[in-house]
């Protein structure tokens, strides 16, 4: 039989996963952050929110946590995965790449921060234990929320993503001697802090070589000997053998396995088998990772946002507003313009993660007490879910700021009226070639983007494309629409697609509308707006792959092309009829497509 208490751990534990299961995929429909999902589902159904009222309402424990001892050992193993992951992300070239910034930049601002939070939080009378550890702790960001944002919005590897970068880089640096400062103060609270920094950082040194001469001297042969057995499993063991070793080699000597399990990280970032290990833990990650900040939202005390509104209000402004201008000044200081020097300190100045991983270690030491704690990781928590909106404030102010730019003269040109000509929406990589076709054919049209850096580029570069927004009345007008033959859509997005398919079918019942799709959903959804034809990027490519295969495999290219051609069309009868039935299809006077000389299939 099963213990209660395994029961208890175990229901623990499928919440925490159910959490991962259900609200993630809800949270992003709603295009919020999965992290945000994951510290407020912590939050609500945690000991503090929802699962406090289990012993009133047995029924609450079926889906709350009434313990936070039950899901410890999940909370500790997704701290020690998070610092493995940063230490395999840190390597000693990526740093070295970025040390101007990083060490200058990022050190700075740790410092500068920190220094003025303990400054206000010793004038508010806290002893210079918890002003120090409260400086340190908000000083920092949240290094996965701040990156997914620019990973989604691809602008890593602009001025902005590299800066932002390279303070995060220093900040995730600095946590180890914020949790070793942490740690060595409730190990000897009693000492002075300068006797104690002095003889644990000792020890701390000593330990953290062990950890490194025994990783220099076995991890290479460790792996190899994995390598060769060829066998994944083995791989991953292998792989949770060192993080969970160093882990406990950190522990034993007083620090914490987080660490330890960073400084693995740190080792086999430096050796050939770093990119097969990103592999092995990828699957892995966002689980972990969401394990992390579920059990980081269990410690936010929805009674701390209510108890004093006025004063959370104030800490939560004086915190961003804080960082903002010392993240700000210190841009400017490194020669970073202004747009970025104030996008990189408004998208930085929320706290971040790891205020709740050092805070969370100084109240389990007696260094800080529950209230204080629990104050400081509502403001964390607060400016944490404001930092979406922060990212678009920072944009846009950003832009403001940016001077001026002259007209480029490309810009200038103005499309001519035409007359039985296509009008092609989107002048990318698919655009170019639909146009390059239709001037094999002689098919006369006219080419419109948005982008205006790439408009006025391949105009330079002597393509007949027009700047201008294809959803505007005006600019349709301009290009001819009333005299076009057809419309011809290669854009991705599929709002903007959406919007200038429905437009350009309100104004011309009558015309040829052929439309990218993303997939077949959005074909369908496409057909109940009125386009003529739509052409979903993922059937495409499997019909392009099944051709390449049938002939590959031995059938002569005409029937296997035919075939092809015969599987496209039935798809897109089904996807027309299932608009029809979906009551979704409009009635409109569409032109019937008839075969061009010299074009397969009727498709232009």
């Amino acid at each position: 039989m099963v213990s209660t208490n395994a029961i208890a751990g175990y229901s623990d534990a499928l919440i925490v996963l159910g959490t991962a299961a259900l609200v993630v995929p809800t949270v992003r429909r709603l295009g919020l952050s999965p992290i945000l999902g994951y510290l407020g589902a912590g939050a609500v159904l945690g000991p503090l929110g929802l699962g406090s009222l289990s012993t009133g309402i047995p029924a609450f424990s079926w889906f709350t946590i009434s313990d936070a001892r039950n899901v410890a050992g999940i909370a500790e193993l997704g701290i020690v995965f998070l610092l493995f992951l940063i230490g395999l992300e840190l390597s000693f070239q990526r740093v070295k790449a970025m040390r101007r910034l990083v060490f200058g930049l990022g050190g700075l601002q740790v410092l500068i921060t920190g220094a003025l939070i303990a400054a206000a939080a010793a004038l508010a009378g806290r002893d210079p234990r918890q002003a120090i550890i409260l400086g340190a702790g908000l000083s920092l960001s949240s290094t996965a929320i701040v990156l997914e944002l620019l990973s989604n919005q691809e602008r890593l590897t602009t001025s902005v993503g590299r800066a932002s970068l390279a303070v995060l880089l220093a900040q995730d640096l600095a946590v180890i001697p914020i949790l070793l400062f942490i740690s060595i103060l409730g190990a000897e609270s009693g000492r002075s802090v300068l006797a104690t920094l002095a003889s644990a950082f000792l020890q701390a040194a000593l330990a953290l070589s062990v950890i490194a001469v025994f990783g220099r001297v076995l991890l290479r042969p460790l792996f190899r000997l994995v390598a060769t057995a060829g066998s994944g499993e083995i791989f991953i063991a292998a792989v949770l053998f060192v993080i969970i070793g160093a882990g406990m080699i950190a522990d034993q000597a007083g620090l914490s396995m987080a660490l330890g399990a960073f400084v693995a990280g740190l080792m086999l970032a430096e050796t050939e088998y770093r990119k097969a290990i990103e592999a092995t833990v990828g699957p892995f990650k966002g689980l972990l990772l969401g394990i992390f900040f579920f059990t980081v939202g269990m410690n936010i005390d929805f009674r701390e946002l209510l108890r004093e509104p006025l004063l959370l209000a104030g800490s939560v402004f004086g915190l961003i507003a804080v960082k903002s201008l010392v993240l700000t000044g210190l841009a400017k200081l490194f020669r970073l313009p202004w747009p970025v020097a104030v996008e990189v300190g408004l998208l930085l100045g929320p706290g971040g993660e790891f205020a709740f991983v050092g805070i969370g270690m100084a109240v389990a030491a007696g260094l800080i007490e529950a209230h204080l704690a629990g104050s400081a990781l509502a403001v964390t928590a607060v400016t944490m879910a404001l930092t979406p909106l922060l990212s678009i404030a920072a944009r846009q102010l950003a832009a403001r700021l940016s001077p001026p730019k002259g007209v480029d003269r490309e810009m200038l040109a103005l499309p001519p009226g035409g007359q039985k000509h296509a009008i092609v929406v989107g002048y990318g990589r698919v655009g170019k070639v639909v146009c390059a076709l239709l001037r094999a054919h002689e098919i006369p049209y006219i080419a419109a983007d948005t982008d205006a850096v790439s408009v006025a580029r391949d105009r330079r570069a002597g393509h007949d494309v027009y700047y201008g927004d294809a959803a505007d009345q005006r600019f349709l007008d301009s290009c001819g629409l009333a005299k076009a033959t057809g419309v011809i859509i290669t854009l991705r997005s599929p709002g903007v697609i959406d919007e200038v398919v429905a437009h350009v079918r309100a104004v011309r019942p009558d015309i040829l509308i052929v439309s990218r799709a993303r997939d077949a959903d959005h074909a369908r959804h496409l057909y109940g707006l009125g386009a003529t034809d739509a052409v979903p990027e993922t059937v495409e490519a499997s019909l392009q792959l099944s051709q390449a295969a049938l002939i590959g495999l031995g059938i002569p290219p005409g029937p296997a092309i035919a075939s092809i051609h015969e599987e496209r069309d039935e798809i897109r009868r089904s996807l027309q009829q299932a608009a029809a039935d979906a009551g979704l299809e409009r009635t409109y006077a569409v032109r019937p497509k008839t075969p061009r000389a010299g074009s397969k299939n009727g498709r232009p």
